[in-house]
């Protein structure tokens, strides 16, 4: 089953949230420590995808027209709209940050080399190691994040499905039309303009910074096409 691995790393996302949300009645002044400490980590984890960059030059370029593009369709607003809008669906049990929740954990699941290759080996190998590995470590994540940002986390198991699912779908079809050359380069870029997201995130929870990363998004599109339009220009030249 190719969705094996996406599928598993899902419900691990949302068992995570769940157990976290029992979890989360702790003193404040002990949450506000463990916010510190799950943002410090989540900056090393984005420093070191930041690292995986191989022209920087172009996660700059993504990362300031992925910005100005959040800004001119105000995408942090409109997910701040969705979360509102969740946190009265939801009601008591819905109390939290939702929208907060949702984006860091989305951005800390979704971005990097464990989902796209596990998700090509889901694919082209029915091979779910990778995945399986990254859905034991997000559903931990998962249970740790909720215990401060509340429930929002559970909904990034809806982006993780697509992403992951759609890459796994279309493996056959990506490394067929994609030489392995530009795939090795596309994964290490995403993954540095993610890093740098993940680090604002890292920021973020620290207290140190109020960052729209939400607005940061379309870099990730930025990236995508860039790297294949300076890929081909070289070839070309």
């Amino acid at each position: 089953m190719v969705l094996f691995g996406t599928i598993i790393n899902g419900i691990t996302i949302i068992l995570g949230t769940i157990i976290g949300k029992f979890l989360s009645k702790i003193p404040d002044q002990m949450k506000t420590t463990v916010m510190h400490g799950i943002g410090l980590a989540v900056v090393v984890l984005g420093l070191q995808m930041a690292f995986k960059s191989e022209q920087f030059l172009y996660v700059i370029i993504s990362l300031v027209l992925g910005a100005v593009i959040g800004e001119w369709i105000d995408l942090d607003g409109k997910l701040n709209a969705c979360g509102n809008w969740l946190e009265k669906k939801l009601g008591a049990f819905g109390s939290g940050q939702i929208s907060q929740g949702f984006v860091t954990a989305t951005l800390i699941f979704v971005i990097g080399a464990m989902a796209i290759l596990g998700a090509l080996d889901s694919g082209m190998k029915n091979n779910h190691d990778i995945l399986l590995t990254k859905a034991i470590i997000d559903g931990f994540t998962a249970l740790i994040l909720t215990t401060t940002l509340g429930i929002g986390v559970m909904f990034s198991a809806i982006p993780v499905v697509i992403y992951q699912g759609t890459i796994a779908l279309l493996a056959a079809q990506i490394v067929a039309l994609v030489p392995s050359v530009l795939l090795d380069q596309l994964i290490a870029e995403i993954t540095a303009s993610g890093g740098v997201m993940i680090l604002a995130i890292g920021l973020n929870l620290t207290g140190i910074t109020k960052i729209r990363v939400a607005n940061l998004l379309p870099g990730i599109m930025v990236i995508i096409v860039l790297v294949i339009v300076m890929y081909n220009l070289n070839g070309i030249l």
